[in-house]
């Protein structure tokens, strides 16, 4: 090997070197500018979760609510009622509008009992995420036609709310 391949080589590893460097370098940058992400539990407060019984007759098809208003919240209260009367186990219904909002997960109507939903919020600088996880149950079920539910009240923000 003569000396003018030597050197060729010898440049050739060094540039490479120096863009790796560079690569990582960017990528820590990147990755330590993104603290605006870190992530905080919400607390909530919970005001119902359970099934409607009413075999999909309360007209409620399977979606995900952010209540803001007094009227929103008698609306969808009535509607919820119109089977079974079920807002008389609903705890702290009195809301301060002005205080909290209303997260409302209905999942679809089920041919059987035992499922449930369960949700964990979180925030970061930019969003509030509710994660929802639905539970179905083990072996055998009841055979009553349900819908599960849950409602919970969180602080007002100004945070978009992105359900998961």
């Amino acid at each position: 090997m003569n000396l003018f391949t030597s050197i060729k080589i010898l440049t050739i590893l060094i540039m490479r070197k120096n863009a790796l460097a560079f690569l990582l370098l960017t990528l820590f940058i990147s990755c330590s500018s993104g603290n605006n992400y870190e992530m905080a539990r919400i607390e909530y407060t919970s005001i119902s979760k359970g099934n409607l019984y009413g075999a999909g007759n309360e007209g409620i098809v399977q979606q995900n609510m952010v209540i803001t208003d007094q009227s929103s919240w008698n609306s969808l209260t009535v509607q919820m009622n119109s089977v079974n009367n079920v807002s008389e186990n609903f705890s702290g219904i009195d809301i301060d509008f002005s205080k909290y909002k209303i997260i409302v997960i209905f999942d679809e109507v089920k041919p059987n009992g035992g499922h449930s939903i369960e949700v964990s919020i979180m925030s970061n600088s930019e969003n509030i995420i509710v994660n929802i996880t639905k539970f179905a149950p083990e072996g055998n079920a009841t055979t009553v036609i349900t819908q599960p539910y849950n409602i919970v009240k969180i602080p007002t923000s100004e945070l978009s709310i992105i359900f998961e």
